[in-house]
């Protein structure tokens, strides 16, 4: 078992990233049934969440399905980070992470994300501030560091989980690398094998691949993965994850039922979270994705974001079970995408 605070995960538990845009409580609720264990929160704004912008609370929205669930603040104020933070604990997630990885230049600027990794001592305050603002277990995500010359995560991890953190999670790169070149999987190791941690240590960075997975897992001894951009349009990768480790064979892809079942899955979440008509946009961008890999299915998914309403998805959808029943989908290497306007880390 791995445990964080009084949440407690199987052993070598599988992570969704906390991805803006994408990260949303439908979204959670398809990975968290193909077997993600503890899925985040879009990351929020602690000045909005304090300001009382719309769009920030919405972020906070959690369905009792998904849990556990945590709710990823960003910001660079102590006063605001610490007032988010009690905003947030009202909401009654699972537990309570800090961005200090995104790369973003709107983030970056105002001196959050991964900004705070040029001065380690803020960083420190602004864990401290928060840790002491709530009851919820207080969690990290963060990056190798700033440059190639400052990797300094070895001291970082040590003084966050002296500032009261129950848990760590690295992405393999600098703020600098943004999603460039290969993750450093080594450096995540050294935080891990350091007699000094205690708290569990994820690692994250470049999954793209049950293979990948259980093999980095395997080597650099870390208590579990975090999956990010691989699981946009591909939920199962929990699943075959889980296979493997469990069986020590490759799982089956999925069928094409599973397929047009998760774009339905999906889309009822949607619904049920937006509304008619933003649910409806919002799955838009979505069935290309689930569906990718079956024949000519441009000529659907282009005929799917036209449709008018739910109804009409629901029989399209229908239609394409019926035209590729049987038809075996062939693993392909999953594409990590640069989502540059968010923080697919």
């Amino acid at each position: 078992m791995v445990t964080i605070g009084n949440i407690v995960l199987p052993d070598a538990p599988l992570l969704l990233a906390p991805m803006e845009d994408v990260s949303d409580p439908p979204f959670r609720a398809v990975c968290k049934a193909f077997g993600a264990d503890l899925t985040y929160s879009e990351f929020i704004s602690s000045q909005s969440l304090v300001k009382g912008a719309i769009h920030a609370r919405r972020k906070l929205d959690i369905f009792e399905t998904e849990r556990p669930v945590g709710i990823q603040l960003y910001g660079g104020d102590e006063e605001s980070l610490a007032m988010a933070a009690a905003i947030v604990g009202v909401t009654d997630p699972s537990l309570l992470d800090i961005n200090f990885g995104c790369p973003i230049k709107g983030v970056v600027g105002r001196g959050a994300g991964a900004g705070v990794l040029r001065d380690p001592d803020r960083m420190v305050r602004l864990t401290r501030a928060t840790v002491r603002a709530t009851s919820l277990p207080v969690t990290v995500k963060t990056r190798l560091g700033w440059d190639e010359r400052s990797k300094n995560i070895v001291e970082v991890a040590e003084r966050l989980q002296d500032a009261g953190i129950e848990a760590l999670t690295i992405h393999g790169r600098t703020r600098c690398q943004l999603y460039k070149g290969e993750a450093d999987w080594a450096l995540i190791g050294a935080v891990k094998n350091n007699p000094r941690m205690r708290i569990p240590i994820f690692g994250n960075g470049d999954i793209d691949s049950a293979e990948k997975a259980v093999e980095y897992a395997d080597r650099y001894g870390v208590d579990g993965i975090m999956v990010g951009r691989a699981a946009i349009g591909y939920p199962w990768i929990f699943r075959e994850i889980k296979h493997l480790r469990q069986k020590g064979t490759p799982a089956p892809p999925p069928t094409v039922e599973e397929r047009v079942e998760v774009c339905r899955m999906h889309l009822a979440g949607a619904l049920r979270w937006n509304g008619a008509a933003q649910g409806l946009n919002e799955m838009r961008g979505r069935y290309a994705h689930y569906l990718k890999g079956l024949p000519a299915i441009q000529q659907y998914t282009r005929r799917l974001v036209r449709l008018p309403d739910a109804d009409a998805v629901g029989a399209l959808l229908d239609e394409i079970e019926a035209e590729y029943r049987g038809y075996v989908t062939s693993p392909e290497p999953i594409r990590l995408v640069n989502y540059h306007t968010n923080c697919a880390l």
